[in-house]
């Protein structure tokens, strides 16, 4: 699918194929992707590397446009498994237009940021802010979400949550790496502003960026860092959860089985002591239950 979009008085609207200078191409198709290889002379190598969730962010110079692929996470899913998913996005700046290649449909240029671009190179950088501040949105959703795990495991036996805390903290070991690759990019960006033509301001808000990044990138890896630390225990507590279940159940099963012992004696078919007696029902049932209270004191006393 292709959008098409036109930077006018320092906006961003839609358009027609004509006017357009801003291409959007969504998970394009193999004839939009013979387009962009043909008609806008894009390396297919590259465009394919857009497309790649495992690609590195990069930026690469062509005789025509500049080809740049940067790590941005993937919409939040209604997905039990709590998996934060990471994406590539391809930029090709060209000098009188702009050709962006991602795998989902978002609202890209609704974003606050947007209000106001001066140009081209500004959509750029605008990019990557708006990754940046996407990346630390979804590391304090895993906040939120690690926290409420953290209640259900304190009471409960149930593997699924520790489960998601581990795909959690593997989600932000993807994170980490796509920041760290991100930053890479930034850098390379900044030592090459003038060769792609950045105004002094465009220059501001790229070294803006390196700041944002990088303390984007130190706030996932502690994270990062005390989730892996903490794992060990959260997994030890369900195993406690096990162990005070099993004990319980055995108080439980011992306190039946003294009084039932008892009753089982004086049901045998042969003589027994009291057989005769008016009220050997109650006598029984007096037994039962002192043994039972006999039971729990010794438990109780033993601090079992």
């Amino acid at each position: 699918m292709i959008k098409y979009f036109v930077l006018s008085n320092q906006k961003i609207i839609e358009a027609d194929e004509k006017t357009a200078n801003i291409f959007l191409f969504i998970t394009p198709s193999d004839e939009e992707k013979k387009l962009l290889v043909d008609v806008h002379k894009i390396d297919e190598h590259t465009l394919n590397s857009s497309l790649d969730p495992d690609e590195l962010s990069r930026i690469e110079f062509e005789p025509e446009h500049i080809a740049i692929i940067y790590k941005r996470p993937k919409n939040i899913s209604k997905d039990k498994r709590l998996l934060f998913k990471v994406d590539s996005t391809g930029v090709f700046l060209f000098k009188e237009k702009i050709i962006l290649v991602m795998n989902e449909e978002i609202p890209l240029f609704s974003a606050k940021i947007f209000l106001k671009v001066n140009s081209l190179n500004d959509i750029l950088l605008k990019l990557l802010s708006l990754s940046i501040t996407h990346f630390l949105e979804h590391i304090k959703v895993m906040h939120m979400i690690t926290d409420e795990l953290e209640k259900k495991i304190a009471s409960s036996m149930e593997n699924k949550y520790i489960q998601n805390f581990f795909n959690i903290e593997k989600s932000l070991v993807y994170y980490v790496n796509s920041i760290n690759s991100n930053s890479v990019l930034i850098e390379r960006i900044k030592n090459n502003a003038s060769r792609i033509g950045f105004t002094t301001e465009e220059i501001e808000f790229l070294d803006d960026l390196i700041i944002d990044n990088n303390q984007c990138f130190r706030q996932a890896e502690i994270y990062s860092t005390i989730l892996a630390s903490l794992m060990d225990a959260r997994v030890s507590i369900v195993s406690n959860n096990l162990n005070i279940l099993m004990k319980t159940l055995n108080i439980i099963t011992i306190a039946i089985m003294v009084p039932t012992l008892v009753v089982s004696v004086f049901s045998m078919n042969v003589p027994i002591p009291m057989q005769h007696h008016p009220h050997a029902f109650w006598i029984v049932m007096a037994l039962s239950f002192l043994s039972m209270v006999a039971v729990f004191l010794i438990w109780k006393y033993k601090k079992w």
